[in-house]
């Protein structure tokens, strides 16, 4: 496979990175023939896992199997990817990394990694037919360390795009971002990969700062205020967005908080992008608890946990397109947030 991309940037260690989180590990793989990849979210002892999808359009594999009324307990790896559903396979080559290496659920004929993944739609970005598989996948896992990984245009985050609302040709460079919360002892991150059909907003100032833009492509739109005042959206095909991502905590927590924190977790997308978790979107969040973690007395529960996993997904949102840059693919130049910074300033 192709060697990773560099146009990427590490995590400043203000904002912290899911890899803050004990028993987590990351890893990218970025296709150097089109823009797109993988990223492996790795938890090799085994985490609690939960899962909640609020998009309508979703790619997904094995989330069934994260239902709290279901057998299977933990899970060893998520496989974010590009590639829409083709890009599923890449959790094949995961799977396979794992168990060369002895990872996985004991199920007496071998060793089973329990790998499950989602995908998002970067299709428009280059060449269709290159899209990650499982050999991107296994080379995901071969990159992945607990060092704090790469933001931007890089692993799934490699051909995102945001506010696609009014054409792909208004759309700006999406990514992927990360950030961790520590309260009480206790760790939080997210890992999220930002492709949505809505504009990122700056869930500190409410102002947007990546997404649709005017027709002569100099400033941002606001999809929702121009939603509002009765602009008529492109047509669009399902499931052509898509924001995707994990939360990993050192709790210890059942599958049923594990599942709840999922879902809490979409508050920090809905803090940060505008529209959200729309028909045209598959915005799917898994959550981890490695349970390294425990703690007596004052230990935070649910409510402070789930505050840290929003806080977490939105700060990583926005990371995520501040850390992007642009691309030019054939005619279709898509520009990046600090492009349109540098307009404003």
């Amino acid at each position: 496979m192709p060697a990773s991309s560099s146009n990427s940037f590490a995590s400043s260690h203000s904002a912290g990175s899911i890899t803050d989180v004990a028993g987590i590990e990351v890893g990218h793989f970025s296709d150097t023939r089109r823009p797109t990849g993988c990223t492996v979210i790795m938890a090799r002892d085994g985490a609690v896992g939960g899962v909640d999808v609020r998009g309508a359009a979703p790619g997904t594999r094995e989330t069934d199997l994260l239902a709290p009324g279901n057998l299977v307990q933990q899970v060893h790896a998520v496989m974010l990817a590009g590639g829409s559903a083709w890009g599923l396979a890449a959790a094949e080559g995961a799977m396979r990394w794992m168990e060369e290496r002895g990872i996985g659920m004991d199920v007496r004929f071998g060793t089973l990694p329990i790998v499950p993944a989602a995908v998002l739609f970067d299709l428009p970005m280059g060449d269709a037919r290159i899209r990650p598989d499982a050999a991107a996948g296994y080379a995901a896992c071969e990159a992945a360390s607990t060092a704090p990984p790469a933001e931007g245009n890089v692993g799934a985050g490699s051909g995102a795009l945001v506010g696609k609302l009014f054409g792909v040709h208004r759309a700006m460079k999406g990514g992927i971002g990360t950030a961790s919360v520590k309260v009480g002892g206790v760790t939080v991150g997210a890992l999220i990969a930002v492709n949505p059909l809505g504009d990122v907003i700056d869930h500190n100032t409410g102002q947007p700062v990546a997404g649709a833009r005017t027709e002569d492509g100099k400033s941002l739109l606001d999809t929702r205020r121009a939603l509002l005042r009765g602009d008529s959206p492109k047509p669009l095909l399902a499931g052509t967005n898509t924001t995707i991502g994990v939360i990993a905590t050192d709790a210890v927590l059942t599958k049923v908080q594990a599942n709840r924190l999922a879902m809490v977790a979409h508050d920090g997308l809905a803090r940060s992008i505008n529209p959200v978790h729309t028909m045209s979107d598959g915005d799917t969040l898994f959550a981890l608890a490695t349970g390294r973690v425990t703690l007596e007395g004052n230990a935070p529960g649910m409510t402070v946990l789930s505050t840290m996993a929003a806080e977490a997904v939105a700060i990583a949102t926005l990371r995520a397109v501040q850390a992007a840059r642009a691309v030019t693919v054939g005619e279709l130049h898509i520009p990046c947030a600090a492009d349109m910074a540098a307009t404003r300033g």
